[in-house]
């Protein structure tokens, strides 16, 4: 299938069919922070006291302070306790305030929470506090988990089902389970619906992203992965905005369902990866949509390239084992997995932690989401000008290096540090937009989706650990960061023996994938050589 990128270059690397499809496919990265807003919006512990409005049928006309001098204990420090509260008892005010009330409980009748931030969250409204404010990192859990299974459920899938229908499904079943969390009565129907919101947005990023790019030619590749990450960013300066004005986690998810709605109304247009077909000896629906997108971008086709396009194709089921039984592209698998879930456990860690750094909790959303806007842009420039492996190498041990400097500032020093964890949230991002290009240009076509899922994976199983990285600062504060830093340089290290693959064609088998590492970098929209196609590099490797 090597003459494929020379049908690219007839009908258009990037023309107005590839940018249409490129921003149908991103806008959904736009609503993704949205779904984060009742996780990271929130107060892990809020402002509260225990409901004692027992003691209001003794005297109804108790003031708020009263009311809190006789029902509810002191700690220590003189403060009110906001977990225990004196056992209710059925005297009359006279006896209770002679008295006096000494046994203590845990709160029985609920709690009575501030709402000087927000009107309502998940914490306030299934009562994650006291004994129960474990269940907030369950929370986390249970999204993450569901992002995980995502990437193993809609990533092997995309190579027996087609792309097209593996980016189709997650939009539908985002949609309802967004739509279920927001009437959720309860935690327990909460926590399902988040497992199915997580497994639809980790579906749909791989899927949808592979995509795109295999619609692409050489010289524009990068932009894909990258767009979906700025337009990624912009949704969290969108979330942080969102956030700001509504202050009802209920009312943002109705907010955001709307967007979602939206999606599905054109998601049904995005047509087939043509490369996916072509491998699937599908070779006339191939056709039929190469020539639409031909006329979409007003080019003409050379009939006799067409023909061979189509008339050399056989089937390629090579499957999973074709990347393990390849030690060459096992091990470059095993480097950038490493590399992906080190960018992951930093980035999640640090996005985790978004209120713990000394500011606004809506200021540093927006900073971070401000920055990382042109961390992708500035990406799409750097991996073409000095490829790939030295822009993931930098921004692997930049990244970790900004983020350990945060070690030689004091805690209080809130600027410092915000601007530090900034900087390193920046570089992890552009490497994480370089980690997807590469993942995609490694990988022959009959398993780039399975790369590509399984790579995910491992993004995403540090996305699930980075909240257990993030309690080890119960020992010390310093420890996460240590811990995601040096992953960070470390896997940084080892993406030096990683290929160049900037604009190489794709590789659509496993002997192009591995012959071609070594070989030539071809010229953006020219054909590759025979030597090439036919393999003979292979041989000589």
């Amino acid at each position: 299938m090597t003459a494929l990128g020379s049908i690219l270059g007839s009908i258009g690397e990037f023309g107005l069919f590839q940018k249409l499809l490129l921003l149908g496919l991103c806008l959904p990265s736009f609503l993704l922070p949205l779904n984060s807003c009742n996780l990271l919006f929130f107060e892990s512990d809020p402002d509260r006291r225990c409901n004692t409005d027992w003691i209001l049928r003794a005297d109804p006309n108790l003031t708020a302070e009263e009311q809190l001098n006789l029902t509810v204990p002191r700690e220590t420090d003189g403060s009110f306790s906001r977990c225990r509260m004196f056992v209710p008892v059925n005297w009359d005010i006279g006896a209770i305030r002679e008295q006096g009330l000494n046994v203590t409980t845990a709160c029985t009748d609920g709690w009575v929470y501030s709402s000087a931030l927000y009107d309502a969250t998940i914490v306030t409204d299934f009562d994650l506090v006291c004994d129960r404010s474990y269940m907030v990192a369950v929370v986390q859990t249970v999204f993450l988990t569901g992002m995980l299974a995502g990437s193993f459920l809609f990533g092997p899938a995309a190579e027996s089902c087609g792309r097209r229908r593996a980016t189709q499904l997650p939009v539908v079943l985002g949609l309802v389970a967004v739509i279920a969390i927001a009437l959720s009565p309860n935690l327990y129907i909460y926590l399902a619906s988040l497992v199915v919101v997580g497994v639809a947005l980790g579906g749909y990023r791989i899927n949808a992203v592979v995509l795109a790019t295999e619609w692409i030619g050489a010289s524009k590749r990068s932009w894909v992965s990258c767009l979906s990450q700025g337009f990624f960013a912009v949704g969290q300066c969108a979330a942080a905005g969102l956030v700001y004005v509504i202050r009802d986690w209920r009312k943002a998810q109705y907010v955001l369902a709307g967007g979602q709605a939206s999606i599905i109304l054109y998601i049904w247009c995005i047509p087939e990866s043509a490369r996916w077909l072509l491998g699937r000896g599908r070779t006339e629906e191939a056709k039929r949509i190469i020539c639409k997108v031909a006329a979409i971008n007003k080019k003409e086709i050379p009939e006799e390239l067409l023909q061979e396009v189509t008339a050399e194709q056989e089937v390629k089921s090579e499957g999973i084992m074709a990347l393990f039984t390849s030690p060459l592209l096992m091990k470059y698998f095993s480097i950038a997995a490493f590399a992906w879930f080190s960018i992951n456990l930093g980035y999640s860690c640090l996005a985790l932690n978004v209120g713990k750094f000394g500011l606004s909790i809506f200021l540093v959303q927006m900073l971070f989401g401000v920055t990382e806007i042109p961390a992708h842009l500035l990406c799409i420039w750097f991996v073409e000008v000095i490829g790939r492996r030295k822009s993931l190498m930098s921004a692997l041990l930049a990244g970790g290096f900004f983020c350990l400097l945060t070690l030689a500032f004091p805690q209080e020093n809130a600027v410092a540090i915000t601007a530090l964890v900034t900087t390193g949230k920046f570089l992890f991002n552009s490497g994480g937009s370089v980690c997807m290009i590469y993942m995609q240009e490694m990988f022959p076509t009959s398993i780039r989706q399975t790369a590509v899922g399984l790579g995910s994976i491992c993004f995403r199983i540090a996305s699930l650990l980075s909240p257990t990285c993030n309690m080890l600062a119960v020992y010390h504060w310093s420890i996460p960061i240590i811990v995601f830093s040096s992953l960070a340089v470390l896997s940084g290290a080892l993406v030096f023996f990683l290929p160049e693959t900037a604009r190489k064609e794709l590789p659509d088998s496993t002997n192009e994938a591995v012959g071609n590492r070594k070989g030539r970098v071809t010229e953006t929209g020219s054909d590759v050589s025979k030597m090439e196609r036919s393999g003979s590099m292979s041989t000589k490797l």
